[in-house]
Order: C-alpha cells, then sequence, then structure tokens
C-alpha cells in the first residue's frame, strides 16, 4: 500500500505527488508538486521571494486558480487580512515550506506562531526547520519571550538524537551557525536549552502553551496537562529552565 503526503488546504490548494509522470519519483514526507495552475513560492522574512531550491520560507501562491477561496463568510476584511496582507501581491497558506535541491516541497508547518525579532518577523516553524537540519538533532520547538531590546528573543527546546556525539557547546555553536546561514543571525536562539524530550499530547503534537508558559515563568497557569502523553516531562523542562536561566 502506497501513502502519499499531499498539502490540501482551506483556501482550495492542493500540493500532491500526483498527478505526474508515470515514473516519476515519490519522496516520503513530502508534498511535491504543485497541482495544475498552482504557483507557489517562497518568502524570507522581509517579503522578498526566494529564488533557487534547498531554502525554506513562507508559503505563498502567486496567481489565482480555479476554486480558489474569495472570502469569509460574513467577514471579508478578516479574509483580507488573514490571506492578502501578509504578504501583498500574494496568496498568504499560513504555512512555512521547505524546497528541495530537486524542486519539491515540504510543508514544514504552520506560521501562526510569528515573533518579531529587532524588527524582523519571522515564523517560530522557519526557525526550527533551521534549527532541525542540524545532524545530531531530532526535533525542537523554538518559542518567542519578551525581550528588553529586541521586542522579543528566540528560546529554542532541542532533543538530541540517541546517538549523538557532539557537546552542548560545540553543538549550540553549530546550530547558530546553521540558523544564521539559513535565515539570518537575528533569528539566531538566545537561549538554547538541552531536553530529553518535548511535552506532546498522545497524538504526538507538541504542547507549545506549555512550553510558552515555562519560558515566561507563569507556571501557575500551564493549564489543562491530562492530554499529554508523559506530563513527567513538564517537570523536566521546568528545572532544566531554572537552571539555564539561572547561569
Amino acid at each position: 500500500m502506497n501513502v502519499l503526503s499531499v498539502f490540501p488546504e482551506t483556501g482550495g490548494i492542493c500540493i500532491a505527488p500526483r498527478p505526474s509522470d508515470p515514473d516519476a519519483e515519490i519522496v516520503p514526507g513530502m508534498a511535491m508538486r504543485p497541482f495544475f495552475g498552482i504557483k507557489p513560492v517562497l518568502m524570507d522574512s522581509e517579503g522578498k521571494v526566494l529564488t533557487g531550491n534547498n531554502t525554506s520560507g513562507a508559503l505563498c501562491l502567486a496567481q489565482p486558480w480555479p476554486g480558489m477561496a474569495r472570502t469569509i463568510h460574513n467577514n471579508h476584511q478578516r479574509f483580507i487580512e488573514t490571506y492578502c496582507q501578509p504578504y501583498p501581491g500574494y496568496f498568504f497558506t499560513g504555512d512555512g515550506a521547505y524546497r528541495s535541491v530537486d524542486g519539491y516541497y515540504q510543508i514544514t508547518g504552520r506560521l501562526d506562531d510569528v515573533i518579531n525579532v529587532s524588527g524582523h518577523r519571522i515564523g517560530t516553524a522557519e526557525i526550527e526547520d533551521a534549527v532541525n537540519q542540524c545532524p545530531a538533532i531530532a526535533e525542537s520547538a523554538v518559542i518567542g519571550y519578551s525581550h528588553d531590546i529586541k521586542g522579543q528573543g528566540v528560546y529554542a527546546f532541542v532533543v538530541l538524537k540517541k546517538n549523538a556525539d557532539i557537546g552542548e557547546a560545540d553543538l549550540s555553536r553549530q546550530l547558530n551557525n546553521v540558523v544564521a546561514e539559513k535565515i539570518a543571525k537575528y533569528a539566531c536562539p538566545d537561549f538554547i536549552q538541552f531536553v530529553q524530550r518535548l511535552p506532546k499530547t498522545r497524538s504526538g503534537k507538541i504542547m507549545r502553551r506549555v512550553l510558552r508558559k515555562v519560558v515566561e515563568l507563569d507556571l501557575d497557569s500551564l493549564g489543562d496537562l491530562s492530554t499529554l502523553d508523559d506530563p513527567a516531562a513538564v517537570q523536566e523542562i521546568i528545572e532544566g529552565h531554572r537552571e539555564l536561566r539561572s547561569k
């Protein structure tokens, strides 16, 4: 049985492995090819179109297509603000994407969580995508927090691969170099907390609101943790955060 990853979107967009040439490859975990009439582009944090392959950015559409959404019922202004204003002249999907060296598209996650670092707006998913390209890193979660000078700072929770053979100091330097190369220096994390695991629901979704409360030191309002797969992960992260911020 073949399982295909596709990108259907509320606005009527589709990026999928098929249709294609009969013998064209299918890459696991990638939406891959835009459907007929769909013209995807990737945008950087300054609102400029990213050219070339092996790059990540905000996924937008460059032209209208048959069947596209044209409004939100009884709230057209919200439609304009959500899909048209973020990148004028383009339709913003709300997702980040990676364009591979072969020109295929991989959806990296929602960009709803946008932080403002020194006047630069950037989605935390875009930073996570860069962080996760480090060979020793299994997964990560990036949270924005209040910063007296920059407006918001970048806090990264990082899980290492089991076979990772690199010290935390060396990995931190490598991580920042990758983020600076893929995005910009302003996107480099101010804090990097290495954790054994991230707090996830039983369905595997990272519970980011918990991480945000930890970073904000708002531990009395963590909220309902009953859906966590392993609530003990939260206490481990709280203790690690206290240790890191006390240095």
